[in-house]
């Protein structure tokens, strides 16, 4: 349902909130809401020309309610599409005895073609930019004997190399793609680069393969052929040759790949590799919400080793993952912890330390923006040195604490603010409209509200004394926010029945008498009740379900 609409077009209405009642509400408990409601706003109840008018508009917009989710087809639209839904032309043509299972895959259907035709717009580009710099002066200093380099000054930190790849794609029809890529490198002076084109077409729901074209000026022609297959719904595999023509000769190379689903989150792997660089690898992935796993080993020429890694995802709203992995072969052992964590919405800042024998000591700061990612791998020394180890882990988490404080703190909120502001501005029409709508409501319920008090008053049962729903600032750190709130002590006087209210799991703006008093902003429900002579107090969220009277909101008169 979330992504049938964006979020600038879900509907402001919400029916279930409005009559008060679950989701999964039947149809009874869905009638003895719409006709408390009907009680309450029916037109004939009113003499007052004004208040008619306000009743008979409420009384429709509460009938529309029930009309739409007492119909399993309206409901199942509504639920897919909201209400926008419920006003696109061609539902009349759905047969009647279709589920709301089979609604929703309709939809789903429609909204799988609606996606194919965007793709075709898109040529989906993907790059990367590496930058190789040559920090050693820092840390393994010249002798002062050497009469060439002279003493003392700044340390010579240098770019000795750098890689740029870009690549997009074209679909030419719902099967079809082409894809054009191209890379240029150089290194200490000396550079190439080659340009790849590739043709993809999917046979298949099992499967597609891949016609590949390239040329260079280092390695020269190539052509290449690349299939994908799916065995059985738990195995897949892929096959891969090449021919590779240079002033040496023809250089063949084959891979293929067998993968297969171990259990829900694992995955083996097993590759096998023939050429130039001829190989066999193993390895098996688990993947889950909160951890990603790795364990590969590799037999072969000139690379063979072993390799273990292990990453840990916070479920926090940054994404923050930390890694560490071992990787120990015929080059040597390599040793490689970091962390990455989402610093905007569509950017990701990553930074790994690698230490190794006979490597050295590295820094690798990676950043991901959209479909872009930039990468500095940054050499600081080629032996093992404890204080470069420290300073390659220490100053990026200084640095970034200092940026995230000062930059992206500021300009996160910066942009909220403005998002924000752009949401006010565009729903400022519609919140008039349902804040008339709710002070409406407000009075046509005086009547009613004053009979129910006089019978909880009775039996000194449930009174609201004072309501207020909206933006309220609790945290001492945001004083200068102003709270934003409005009274709703009638409206939820109104919907007391026997001594008790009951809100369901809904955004409390859609309840009669309430409106959005602070678009886009988190919300609350503080009420102030009596129950047996006794004072109670409670602030509940936005969206949570709310029972009273309750023991745990009585209000201790000896504090």
């Amino acid at each position: 349902m979330a992504a049938a609409l964006d979020d600038d077009e879900i509907d402001n209405d919400d029916y279930y909130s409005l009559l008060n009642v679950r989701r999964e509400a039947t149809q009874d408990e869905l009638k003895a809401a719409y006709r408390r409601l009907c009680m309450l706003y029916h037109p004939d109840k009113h003499r007052d020309p004004e208040l008619k008018r306000q009743a008979e508009q409420l009384f429709n917009l509460v009938h529309q309610a029930y009309e739409v989710l007492s119909d399993a087809q309206s409901r199942a639209i509504y639920d897919i599409y909201g209400k926008r839904g419920l006003e696109v032309e061609g539902w009349e043509v759905v047969e009647r005895r279709r589920t709301p299972g089979e609604i929703r895959e309709e939809f789903e259907r429609l909204q799988r073609e609606r996606d194919e035709r965007r793709l075709q717009q898109r040529t989906n580009p993907k790059g990367t930019i590496s930058v190789g710099v040559d920090a050693t002066d820092l840390f393994d200093h010249y002798e002062e004997e050497y009469e060439d380099v002279p003493a003392g000054g700044f340390p010579h930190v240098e770019i000795n190399k750098m890689h740029i790849s870009q690549s997009i794609e074209a679909p030419l029809t719902t099967a079809d793609t082409a894809i054009l890529s191209g890379s240029l490198s150089t290194h200490n002076g000396n550079g190439g680069g080659n340009i790849t084109v590739a043709l993809r077409k999917v046979t298949s729901a099992k499967g597609w393969g891949e016609v590949e074209f390239g040329a260079g000026d280092s390695h020269g022609p190539l052509v290449g052929f690349k299939i994908f297959r799916n065995l059985t719904t738990r195995c897949f595999m892929t096959a891969q040759c090449g021919m590779q023509f240079s002033s040496r000769g023809v250089r063949p190379g084959v891979t293929t790949m067998l993968a297969r689903h171990l259990d829900k989150n694992t995955m083996g792997y097993l590759q096998w590799r023939w050429g130039t660089q001829s190989s066999m690898n193993t390895s098996i992935v688990r993947d889950t919400k909160s951890s990603h796993f790795t364990l590969a080993a590799q037999l072969g020429i000139p690379h063979t080793f072993l390799m273990m890694s292990y990453q840990y995802k916070f479920q926090n709203e940054d994404q923050t993952k930390i890694k560490g992995s071992v990787k120990s072969g015929f080059f040597g052992t390599v040793v490689e912890y970091g962390a990455e964590t989402k610093i905007s919405r569509h950017s990701v800042l990553g930074a790994t330390v690698s230490v190794g024998v006979p490597q050295g000591v590295s820094l690798k700061i990676k950043l991901n923006r959209a479909s872009q990612t930039y990468f500095f791998p940054i050499h600081l020394t080629d032996q093992l040195m404890p204080s470069a180890i420290f300073y390659a882990t220490v100053g990026p988490l200084v640095f970034y604490l200092a940026i995230q404080r000062l930059v992206i703190r500021p300009y996160v909120r910066a942009q909220k603010e403005q998002d924000l502001e752009k949401h006010r501005q565009s729903s400022a029409t519609d919140i008039a409209k349902k804040k008339q709508e709710a002070e409406s409501a407000v009075l046509l319920m005086q009547e009613g509200v004053r009979r129910i008090i006089e019978t909880e008053e009775s039996k000194m049962g449930l009174i609201i004394l004072n309501a207020w729903y909206g933006k309220f600032v609790t945290d001492n750190s945001r004083k200068h926010e102003r709270a934003r709130v409005i009274d709703v002590t009638v409206p939820l006087q109104c919907l007391v029945k026997d001594s008790k209210l009951i809100l369901t799991e809904a955004s409390k703006a859609g309840l009669p008498g309430f409106y959005d008093p602070c678009v886009g902003e988190e919300k609350g429900l503080k009420v102030l009740y009596q129950f047996r002579g006794v004072m109670h107090q409670v602030l509940s969220g936005d969206t949570e379900p709310l029972r009273i009277p309750k023991q745990s909101h009585r209000v201790d008169n000896d504090t």
